[in-house]
């Protein structure tokens, strides 16, 4: 059992009160399946439960500090600790967890001056806690540490996308990628939660990943565990920050430079 610094405990502990509550309101989803109004504000309702009591307790733990969130948008810090900033997805997987799918997480990272340095994602379903801080590993459940898969053969490898929202010219182009990508790579999937598919390529399950419209919530946490698991994140067309660049691929070494050389010559022909 790896010992776990104060920061990642604090975390954890955030993160697992959010996740008791929301799988609490997740047993609650199929009573409303068949209800006239659907899921949609019950869910709604729990997201927004679920991000007010991880604030609540990473501010009473770090006063002081910034925070980006998916339902509450930015809240400035105080004074120096204000550089230090959360960035937190209560529920990612919105829409698998509104239809019942067991397949959804709790996404909290710690960026400071511009950095991540401390990641936590966890799945209150499956019991994993994927974790990592800067230069000190990636590991899942405090035991186990976490690695990137080895392989390169592209028949073999299993990658995910994401298709957010996007206008007719950007989806033309998503098509063309999938399209291209899919005729290399013939096991592509679509799992509907960003954090846990980051999580997956840090634990060897999935080889790679891309997306393009995704939101800094979604993968801030994850792309600290991919690369500390020995993995490779980056945009897909420039060279900036993905996790604010809208566009994000990653994956190990082999399946990285295939995606993001394919994304990036499909992007071009499609201009």
């Amino acid at each position: 059992m790896v010992t776990q610094s104060p920061i990642i405990t604090i975390m954890v502990r955030a993160a697992e009160k959010a996740g008791r509550g929301l799988t609490r309101d997740f047993g609650e989803i199929e009573n409303l399946q068949t209800s006239r109004k659907g899921p949609g504000d019950f869910v709604t309702a729990a997201d927004t439960r679920a991000e007010e009591t991880i604030f609540e307790e990473l501010n009473k733990a770090r006063p002081g500090y910034s925070f980006l969130m998916e339902e509450g948008g930015v809240v400035k810090g105080v004074g120096d600790a204000a550089e230090n900033k959360w960035i937190i997805d209560p529920l990612d997987g919105t829409h698998n967890f509104m239809h019942g799918i067991p397949h959804w997480c709790v996404s909290i990272a710690l960026e400071s001056k511009g950095r991540v340095e401390a990641a936590v994602i966890y799945d209150p379903v499956k019991e994993e806690t994927f974790v990592a801080e800067r230069s000190g590993g990636a590991w899942i459940n405090g035991r186990k540490r976490l690695r990137v898969s080895n392989r390169s053969d592209l028949e073999s490898s299993a990658i995910a996308f994401g298709s957010a929202h996007m206008d007719g010219v950007k989806q033309g182009v998503f098509i063309r990628e999938l399209n291209n990508i899919s005729l290399r790579a013939p096991m592509v999937r679509r799992y509907g939660a960003a954090a846990l598919d980051l999580s997956y390529i840090a634990a060897g399950r999935l080889d790679g990943y891309w997306e393009r419209g995704i939101k800094p919530w979604d993968i801030a946490a994850g792309t600290l565990i991919v690369k500390e698991a020995g993995g490779f994140v980056t945009s897909i067309d420039d060279e900036q920050n993905p996790i604010y660049n809208n566009q994000i691929v990653s994956g190990n070494q082999s399946i990285h430079t295939f995606l993001r050389k394919n994304l990036r010559e499909t992007a071009k022909k499609a201009a």
